[in-house]
């Protein structure tokens, strides 16, 4: 049988990564030295209690924390190194949020909160991508209402169509179905699969869900700061 000779691409690699914050007790370690490889395309599921640093590890490689020290690279980029407007640039170029909270712009339209991160960035066809994912979504009749006329599933499905439309390539989800019944949930994770997977985008989701994580190719499992794969 002939051998695969398909080449992993690393799309994150964090190592020795520390985070330590002074506190009036001294200092606290939330990141005790992490190393993690994920590869383009793979599908990540993170799980652990409270305080375990989960969401840590998110900012961190979302480019809104700065590690203590080790060495940050996501999509090829050196975070551990970049200047704050580099930091912005980064984000918009390469990655995509999904928060448990929705984050959508109460006085805009969940068309125009789709098209908001292609009009940062210049692009002119914000208004065709961007309703093209509203369809991608389900929500193709939906585009002219705003957040408070939609349901908490529409709000997240709307947040899942913004994170991807400039096709990143990592997408965070931190718990994104925390504030949905179950039902509703488990339509957004559907969608979240599948358009990833669509799309060929990297996923690393954060999760209390343990069922949920191992619908992930891989499962990461966070406690005290320290990470160990499932096998």
């Amino acid at each position: 049988m002939r051998k695969s000779t398909t080449k992993l691409v690393p799309i994150v690699t964090l190592s020795d990564v520390h985070v330590r914050l002074a506190s009036r007790a001294g200092p606290v370690h939330i990141l005790r030295g992490i190393d993690l490889t994920i590869n383009t395309g793979d599908q990540v599921g993170l799980v652990g209690p409270s305080g375990a640093g989960k969401s840590t590890l998110m900012m961190i490689l979302a480019g809104m924390e700065q590690a203590s020290s080790g060495r940050v690279e996501v999509a090829g980029q050196p975070l551990h190194s970049m200047t704050p407007d580099g930091m912005a640039d980064f984000r918009r170029d390469y990655l995509g949020i999904v928060f448990q909270s929705f984050h959508l712009v109460p006085s805009m339209t969940a068309l125009e909160n789709i098209a908001l991160p292609l009009e940062l960035a210049e692009d002119p066809d914000a208004f065709v991508k961007a309703r093209h994912f509203l369809q991608e979504v389900g929500l193709g009749a939906r585009g002219d209402h705003y957040p408070a006329q939609l349901s908490g599933g529409e709000q997240q499905r709307v947040a899942l169509a913004r994170a991807l439309v400039s096709q990143p390539a990592l997408l965070l989800a931190d718990e994104p179905t925390g504030n949905l019944d179950q039902s509703t949930g488990k339509i957004i994770i559907d969608l979240l699969f599948s358009l990833t997977q669509k799309h060929g985008t990297t996923l690393f989701l954060i999760t209390h869900d343990e069922a949920l994580a191992s619908r992930c190719q891989r499962v990461l499992h966070m406690h005290d700061g320290l990470i160990r794969e499932q096998k």
